[in-house]
Order: structure tokens, then sequence, then C-alpha cells
């Protein structure tokens, strides 16, 4: 596929979110996205999944944010979001794919209660 079918002024191809930087507080770099979370039945984006705590991508963390809490700058190149590495330090997080459990209400519903203290972007 072209570049140009990737990335419209309004779309962007999953592929080309993937590896995207997000941005914290004070443009501070935080993480990158590592893959997006989609809804089957609605087609919206749910969650994006943020690497972050590691050492050159290794030893990440995988941190769910809800996909409203990200805002792309284009200036930046990359997601911004009001949430802050301390924030971040204490939110819902798993350490490998075999320890997250997405078809489990309760993963979902601890994601969203703990983010609906963060302020969007």
């Amino acid at each position: 596929m072209a570049y140009e079918e990737r990335e419209t002024r309004d779309l962007i191809g999953s592929d080309k979110v993937e590896g995207t930087a997000v941005y914290g507080a004070e443009n501070q770099r935080i993480g990158s996205i590592e893959r997006v979370m989609i809804d089957k039945i609605s087609g919206h984006v749910a969650y994006a999944v943020l690497g972050f705590g590691g050492f050159l991508g290794i030893g990440d963390d995988h941190y769910p944010l809800p996909w409203q809490s990200l805002k792309y700058d284009t200036g930046l190149g990359g997601y911004v979001t009001g949430i802050t590495e301390d924030q971040l330090r204490g939110a819902p997080k798993y350490s490998s794919e075999s320890s997250w459990n997405w078809s489990n209400p309760s993963v979902a519903r601890s994601i969203d209660d703990y983010y609906g203290r963060i302020p969007a972007p």
C-alpha cells in the first residue's frame, strides 16, 4: 500500500500509529504506542497500549490508555496526553501478553476507573 493510502489529513493506518511517540507533561516523551485495541462492534479505537519504563524498548511495561486521553500533535509528530509519569506508575499495566486478559470485563473497568480521574490533553 502506498504511503498516501495509509495516511490522510484525518485518517491514519494502524501500522503508522504503532511506534508513534507519546508525550506527557511539558512535552516530555514518556513512551510509544505498541498497539491499538479496536471495539469489534462499533469500530472505534478503545485503547492505545503504551510501552513505558524500559530502556530502548527492552523491559517495557504495557499501559493501556483510553484512546480519548491522547491527542495528536503535528508539531511534535506524536500523541500528547495529560497523564504524567507519576500517574503512569500507579496505572493498570501488564508486563507480558500472557499476564493480561482483555476478555475479562473487570480489566477494562480498572482502566476506565483509573483514568476517569485523569484530564484529557
